[in-house]
């Protein structure tokens, strides 16, 4: 029987990672720090192995017989963290990973990278990006899409010592399991009736199970060195947000914000959190918000046969999996409306 390891494995993706193995009759080991809520793994057999992707002899001990590992582990909300600590996460940890890989001899290896890793469109209202795009940001504007680069650059340099690795390069993640509200924050927003401020831009997301699905593939089709952008729903700000509304049964209300008034916005942030405020955002966030990141996923598609299934599915399995858990904040009036669609200051 295949065993495999997920780190990251009480996180959205390597929850559901864990719960599509287990669906394949493979065995899961679950790499977790210490006292980690387990809320996303409820009901799922993993073996969970205590551990530190920065402490190489742990991971060593818990890749013993291990024939795949899912480096999902990393920090995603690095508006939280200090530089420092988010490239000694996602790059220095993905190092200590395969450095283990290695040496327990696995024979797959997945890295979980990030769209990010191909920057902004070089062009205002160009085709969606694909594997073949570069990071063109200077690193303080998007740390943390520099540092899925530099680990990437990681994994091409064992993949040339002969390791069998690819990388997977999820789009905006949303669905069951994300209890630390990364992309539910805006399923959160819509429940308490919140106002959306938007400018402009779009972004792309897809189903967290079907990034999962992406992940297993990656590990039995692909070819050493191969990278795939996992992404399904190219969408306006505005567009995203009037489906989960929707969704929750709330009206959608936003501010249309325009494009000039980003730039100040974005440094506005930055001295924020600098002075300790915390924000579910940071100053490089500000700034691709009045970009399209639309992403082209044909190769996932016709390689690793990448199916996606619609946004609204997806906002209402993820909304229905935050009520059955207890973890929505009620709405601000607990008398709820038919939704509408209202635009102010356009």
């Amino acid at each position: 029987m295949t065993r495999a390891l997920i780190t990251g494995c009480t996180g959205c993706l390597g929850s559901n990672l864990a719960a599509a193995l287990i669906q394949r009759g493979i065995e899961v080991v679950g790499l977790s720090y210490k006292n980690e809520s387990q809320i996303a793994l409820k009901g799922l057999d993993v073996e969970i192995v205590e551990g530190n992707i920065l402490e190489f002899e742990g991971l060593r001990s818990a890749m013993h017989g291990v024939d795949w590992v899912f480096h999902v582990a990393g920090i995603a909300d690095d508006w939280n963290y200090s530089a420092e600590r988010v490239y000694e996460t996602n790059v220095m940890g993905t190092f200590n990973v395969m450095s283990a890989a290695r040496v327990a001899n696995v024979k797959r290896f997945v890295l979980t990278s990030s769209a990010a890793v191909t920057g902004v469109p070089p062009q205002p209202n160009g085709a969606p990006m694909n594997e073949g795009n570069k990071f063109n940001l200077a690193p303080r504007d998007w740390i943390y899409g520099y540092s899925k680069v530099l680990a990437e650059q990681i994994l091409a340099g064992f993949v040339a010592q002969g390791m069998h690795a690819v990388c997977v390069e999820p789009t905006a993640l949303m669905g069951p399991g994300d209890h630390h509200f990364i992309t539910g924050t805006l399923i959160q927003n819509a429940v308490r009736g919140d106002l959306f401020p938007f400018p402009e831009g779009g972004s792309n997301f897809i189903d967290v199970r079907d990034a999962a699905q992406g992940h297993i593939a990656a590990a039995e089709n692909s070819e050493p060195g191969e990278r795939y952008i996992l992404g399904a729903h190219n969408m306006t700000h505005v567009e995203c947000a009037s489906i989960i509304c929707n969704a929750v049964g709330m009206p959608f209300r936003y501010l249309r914000l325009p494009n000039w008034i980003i730039p100040a916005a974005a440094e506005g942030v930055g001295i924020l959190l600098k002075m300790g405020f915390h924000l579910p955002l940071d100053r490089g966030r500000v700034y691709l918000s009045r970009r399209y990141m639309y992403y082209d996923n044909q190769k996932a598609v016709k390689e690793l046969g990448l199916k996606i299934r619609p946004f609204s599915e997806t906002v209402a399995d993820a909304y229905q999996w935050y009520r059955e858990q207890g973890l929505l904040t009620p709405p601000r009036s607990s008398q709820k409306t038919t939704p509408v669609y209202k635009t102010e200051m356009e």
